[in-house]
């Protein structure tokens, strides 16, 4: 009650007449100024980006799918070498290796499409992530730590294009807790989030360090950790969007290598799955982070 009355009555709300230092104002918290240099970043960026924002969400489901189109474009190019492999070094029988060559390509193809066209996207996501378990059983690639983890960010990608085809309506079933779809596209974006950032963890603790190698891998990381927290989830997605594009045209740049170079294949394939996972994350800038995420909790409070 003082201090109602003292304000009301003499205006102590104002400047001291006896002098005295006012109260300082709580200087913000790092996490303030860091939150509002990104938000004039992301001001700039929705600017520059206006006239392509419609059509974000079409260019990330290709860009998501394109690895999976190579891959069956490739094993239809190289259909002798791939029946050769897999009996000779993975000791598969004649007819299976026809089989699984045959049930890959067509799956990869019918699902890339729905994928594109946005039709039973549950479906076909479900039949690409088969694809990428039965490839590394068929290839012996499970074990492969770079594959694991470039996969991961695949399937994140794939999560990714699921949670953004769900539209918020509600199922309820006889006896069952209600389940939104918008509560399941949170859960969903949460774990696209945290898979789409394994590539680039593969990509830093593999091949030789070097100053500018050591640079994006810090940048890098700490754009991974603002992804997967949601901090500033957008501007950060865009930042490994642009980190990603620039390695993939300087390092796995197949075009520039002879037909019949050893690691042509290697470099073609590493092209097409960065460019899944930059679609993954063009998803992320298009969608924001969800709900399960700083910058949705900032709005709250």
């Amino acid at each position: 009650m003082a201090q109602i009355r003292g304000t009301a009555g003499y205006h102590l709300g104002g400047p001291n007449p006896f002098g005295a230092p006012k109260e300082d104002v709580a200087d913000p918290s790092p996490l303030d100024a860091i939150r509002e240099q990104t938000s004039k970043i992301e001001d700039i960026l929705d600017t520059i980006s206006e006239p392509i924002k419609p059509y974000l969400p079409a260019i990330g489901r290709f860009l998501i799918v394109v690895t999976f189109l190579e891959d069956a474009i490739r094993i239809i190019t190289q259909w002798n070498d791939q029946l050769v492999y897999l009996n000779s070094y993975r000791h598969i029988p004649n007819g299976l290796t026809h089989l699984f060559l045959i049930v890959n390509v067509l799956t990869m193809f019918a699902c890339s499409t729905m994928v594109i066209i946005r039709k039973h996207s549950d479906y076909a996501v479900a039949g690409l992530m088969g694809v990428v378990v039965t490839q590394a059983l068929g290839y012996g690639l499970i074990f492969d730590l770079n594959f694991f983890l470039r996969n991961l960010s695949v399937i994140g990608g794939l999560i990714m294009v699921l949670s953004d085809s769900w539209v918020r309506k509600t199922k309820a079933f006889a006896g069952l807790p209600q389940l939104d779809e918008k509560d399941r596209k949170m859960y969903f974006q949460l774990a696209g989030r945290v898979l789409l950032i394994f590539l680039f963890i593969g990509f830093v603790f593999s091949g030789e360090w070097s100053v500018w190698r050591i640079g994006v891998s810090v940048i890098g990381l700490i754009a991974c950790i603002m992804v997967v927290v949601g901090f500033k989830a957008k501007f950060s997605a865009t930042l490994l969007v642009v980190i990603l594009s620039v390695f993939n045209i300087l390092v796995n740049n197949f075009w520039t290598l002879h037909e019949h170079h050893p690691h042509k294949d290697f470099a073609k394939y590493d092209f097409f799955q960065i460019l899944s996972i930059v679609g993954g994350l063009l998803l992320l800038v298009n969608s924001g982070p969800g709900q399960f995420s700083i910058d949705e909790k900032k709005k709250v409070y």
